[in-house]
């Protein structure tokens, strides 16, 4: 039998591509780590490992937690902006990902630099207290504020980060002057408002059990209606702040160039885990809804609150670097 030298060629390159395509049905074929830019327990962190424990049965691989906290939460999509395109390494987008480019130098670019792969949620935030705090209600706290000019400490989960502006957003409006006290997560403040080292807290429902516990009070809460688990506590639209429905929705994305086959098998096993019971009775617990989108309409979305939080922060007059 003849073998012409196109043939033979042709045959040659068909063999990388072979090899690459049963790879990608191998996928897969190790752990895959999520990146996730916050402190050990707070409710982000509770979420996601309850996400990768779902999302291990799912893959038949396991799939690990690395926490990479500070930087307004972006240390983890910068890692993977710089990242193999495997799909063993992708990170939680967050809001302050897409609303720190408007304000400083970042090491990424959020039309080229990410593969979206899946949204998942959002949060419950809020106001706290410690259970012994002068402030039975949000108004007691304004009171104080106000009587007391640059002397009521809010702690937040980072600079610039969504409970941190959203309080910037909340002073302007009383034209209060507050100390923002940012921390790395939602655990790390607790302690500090329990112990009296600042006023309040703006923080997720990740903490909730110390509220459920009488050890802290909830003020407020960011979402559209009250929450099922504190149902005493108003909304911001109760509070008479008509257009203030926070909730800093997020999702997963993977480095640039990623293989379509590769983000289709990431995109199936984790909305399986999205859905699993034993992650949705985690996100029950948190008051945390399931905002499912896939690969290309998160896409969209990603850019969409690109645009919408350029708007904020020239709103907000915050300042660039």
């Amino acid at each position: 039998m003849t073998i012409t030298r196109r043939g033979a060629l042709g045959a040659a390159l068909a063999v990388p591509f072979i090899q690459g395509a049963a790879a990608q049905d191998r996928f897969p074929s190790r752990p895959i780590t999520i990146l996730v830019p916050f402190t050990p327990g707070g409710a982000t962190d509770v979420q996601m490992r309850a996400l990768a424990e779902a999302a291990t049965r799912h893959f038949g691989q396991t799939v690990l937690v690395e926490n990479r906290p500070g930087a307004g939460s972006t240390l983890g999509a910068a890692a993977v902006a710089r990242a193999r395109p495997d799909g063993y390494l992708v990170a939680q987008i967050t809001l302050p990902v897409l609303r720190l480019p408007h304000m400083q130098r970042m090491p990424y670019d959020v039309t080229k630099d990410f593969t979206p792969i899946i949204h998942l949620t959002g949060y419950l935030f809020g106001v706290l207290v410690s259970a012994n705090s002068p402030y039975m209600t949000w108004q007691d706290l304004v009171a104080d504020a106000r009587r007391r000019p640059g002397r009521v400490r809010i702690g937040n989960t980072g600079a610039n980060g969504t409970p941190h502006l959203t309080m910037v957003d909340l002073a302007a409006r009383e034209n209060l002057d507050v100390i923002h006290v940012p921390f790395r997560g939602e655990s790390e403040a607790a302690p500090q408002l329990m112990g009296g080292h600042i006023e309040a807290q703006a923080a997720g429902s990740g903490i909730g059990q110390l509220v459920d516990e009488g050890r802290l009070r909830m003020l407020n809460v960011w979402v559209r209606e009250r929450s099922p688990r504190w149902p005493s506590v108003p909304t911001l639209i109760e509070l008479g702040y008509q257009d203030m429905v926070v909730t800093s929705p997020y999702g997963l994305a993977g480095p640039p160039g990623m293989d379509p086959a590769i983000r289709t098998a990431l995109h199936d096993g984790f909305k399986a885990a999205l859905y699993d019971p034993s992650h949705l009775a985690v996100m029950r617990r948190l008051d945390q809804p399931v905002e499912y989108l896939g690969s290309e309409d998160y896409g969209r979305n990603m850019l969409e609150t690109y645009e919408l939080e350029r708007q904020r922060v020239e709103r907000l007059g915050l300042r660039t670097g």
